[in-house]
């Protein structure tokens, strides 16, 4: 692949020159440790043939109302991504990533819309993650019998992938035994609990009141969920935008990199090493 080498040298003097790092990450990220790919129904499909058959969207799929009306199918889809998520790598562009934060004087923090843990695998410290849609690893209950939510460390999900389908018991509520659900921000989720995501917000707020100059890097944000990208923009003008289909930017607010993440954050890594 072929590089602008003016916008992987402003990347490198953005990070080199700043006091924080801000990462701001879509679906996008996961892409090189092996993760797959939910761009249109296509992309859901070859991940999970049998939704093919439903003639489901991700919209569809990804929808509370399918945990009461098959629960086996809802938590057939979300049994598999829970599992698949604890046995994925981190690739090393997470770890380059942690490099240039710890060398910062107020270290990194991340903004994702992600929910699979990668960030806390490849260790970024939790405290400094914000989830604006919540994280597969952490449970509520369906009917919201309470705000708490607990760790999905005992689910240990078994799934027929020729029909998406749980088999055996489903996760109930440990305080009124209803069905449990992942504590993820669905399409038309009423019943989303976001106490945690809201406490990790409070937690970005008051670090980014104390950077005077913050780079942010936003891996893998695309424009059909855009709520990753308006974030970046917001925290301008040095924003390092890299999407191998949609990394135009506004030159006011930062500069795009057209490429997946690994391979361009090993290029501004080298960078940086250069000097």
């Amino acid at each position: 692949m072929v590089f602008d080498d003016v916008s992987i040298a402003q990347a490198a003097r953005w990070i080199h020159e700043a006091d924080g790092l801000l990462v701001t990450a879509g679906a996008g990220m996961g892409v090189d440790s092996g993760l797959p790919d939910f761009r249109g129904d296509e992309g859901l499909w070859r991940a999970y043939p049998a939704l093919r058959h439903h003639g489901f969207s991700f919209e569809d799929i990804a929808n509370p109302a399918v945990f009461s009306s098959d629960p086996h199918l809802a938590w057939g889809f979300y049994g598999h991504r829970l599992k698949l998520y604890r046995e994925t790598v981190p690739h090393a562009g997470f770890h380059h990533l942690l490099g240039w934060g710890e060398r910062m004087k107020h270290g990194a923090f991340v903004f994702t819309s992600n929910v699979d843990g990668q960030f806390q695998k490849a260790g970024f410290a939790a405290e400094r993650i914000e989830e604006c849609h919540g994280n597969i690893h952490t449970l509520q209950c369906l009917d919201v019998c309470t705000e708490d939510v607990w760790s999905a460390t005992d689910v240990d999900p078994v799934v027929d992938e020729a029909t998406c389908r749980l088999q055996g018991e489903l996760p109930r509520c440990p305080r009124c035994g209803a069905l449990a659900r992942p504590n993820i921000l669905m399409f038309g989720d009423w019943n989303w609990v976001a106490r945690q995501a809201e406490r990790q917000a409070a937690r970005l707020a008051a670090w980014l009141r104390g950077v005077e100059r913050v780079v942010v890097i936003e891996v893998g944000a695309g424009n059909a969920l855009p709520t990753v990208r308006r974030f970046s923009e917001r925290h301008g003008p040095r924003v390092v935008r890299i999407n191998p289909r949609e990394s135009g930017i506004a030159d006011r607010v930062g500069v795009g990199i057209a490429s997946g993440a690994l391979a361009a954050l090993q290029v501004i890594d080298e960078r940086l090493a250069r000097g």
